[in-house]
């Protein structure tokens, strides 16, 4: 057994196909499944079952896979050691963060990254939360910036920053001439939400169920920006993170966005990696990149009353009646 049979074996677990895995390997078909062989052989049991169109795990093949990833990820941060030790600062890190957070807060923290860090390759990946999670825990991370809570006691959790949620309405909503609104405002109001999957959901309807709120029925989103333009052909109300609406995310017109009073729903942002991570101390001052950001621009009161509170183009009002009846 030797560690590049290993990781043939965690890409045809990957891949559940032998051409794509050898592919992904940068072999041969018939080697990978030569060698795939021999590590049965050599453990006398089956790994893989063989079908004309797909490669399933056996149970014990499964619990091999997942010891396999353990080692090889061991192996990784052996390397990740050594080359740290040299140089801190320097080589390749992959950073996991979800898209309804992604493209909003990094255009704050990018030009200070490079500017600390100057020799760090960031490669960035954006995905869901649980597959965020799956990945960290295989190793194919090294960090992932994630709402809280997230249970799992083989992470390490560095909290960064509570970012408040703002309530956007069309302009002719009964509730977008607020200046603020209390949480109970909200009660018996039908909010537009993202689908399944999406941690923002989640936390939607954490405040859905804390104001007595519900979500329209009939329409989940796929992203913020359909939230947002959903908004804005007046189909219902939403709630979007501060950063979402914050430059350079550029205006979308008959959006009015009014904050909470007191404390806002919220959601708490953290950065998780491996305790067992190589690089545990260079993550500690990444992260301190994302606790520091521009004044006020997680504070939604520098939003009311000001300009950019109401994103707003002349267009024809819809009639109330008329939106009621959809909402």
């Amino acid at each position: 057994m030797n560690l590049r049979d290993l990781h043939y074996l965690v890409a045809l677990a990957d891949h559940k196909h032998f051409g794509r895995a050898a592919e992904a390997s940068f072999v041969s078909q018939p080697t990978l499944s030569t060698q795939i062989r021999k590590l049965e052989d050599e453990l006398g049991v089956t790994l893989v079952e063989r079908t004309p169109r797909k490669v399933l795990l056996t149970e014990v093949g499964l619990q091999i896979v997942a010891r396999a990833r353990d080692v090889l990820n061991e192996v990784e941060q052996i390397r990740r050691i050594a080359h740290h030790d040299q140089d801190p600062e320097a080589g390749t890190l992959r950073l996991g963060i979800f898209p309804t957070l992604g493209p909003y807060l990094l255009p704050h923290v990018l030009g200070t990254i490079r500017e600390r860090f100057p020799r760090l390759e960031l490669l960035l990946v954006e995905e869901k939360t649980a597959e965020l999670l799956q990945r960290l825990r295989e190793g194919k991370l090294d960090a992932a910036i994630l709402a809280q809570p997230v249970h799992d006691d083989t992470l390490h959790a560095e909290f960064l920053f509570e970012e408040p949620f703002l309530f956007a309405a069309p302009e002719a909503h009964p509730l977008a001439g607020r200046r603020v609104l209390k949480l109970a405002d909200l009660e018996n109001q039908h909010l537009l939400l993202l689908e399944d999957g999406h941690c923002l959901r989640d936390q939607a309807l954490e405040v859905c169920r804390m104001s007595g709120a519900g979500e329209k029925q009939g329409f989940r989103a796929t992203s913020l920006e359909t939230l947002r333009q959903m908004v804005a052909a007046n189909v219902g109300a939403t709630l979007l993170p501060v950063l979402a609406v914050q430059p350079p995310i550029a205006q979308t017109g008959n959006v009015h966005l009014t904050p909470f009073r007191g404390h806002a729903p919220s959601r708490r942002l953290a950065m998780f990696w491996r305790k067992s991570s190589a690089v545990h101390g260079f993550l500690l001052q990444l992260s301190e990149v994302f606790k520091e950001l521009p004044q006020g621009l997680l504070d939604p009161a520098t939003l009311a009353g000001a300009p950019r509170a109401v994103e707003k183009t002349r267009r024809p009002r819809y009639r109330a009646g008329k939106a009621h009846a959809r909402n």
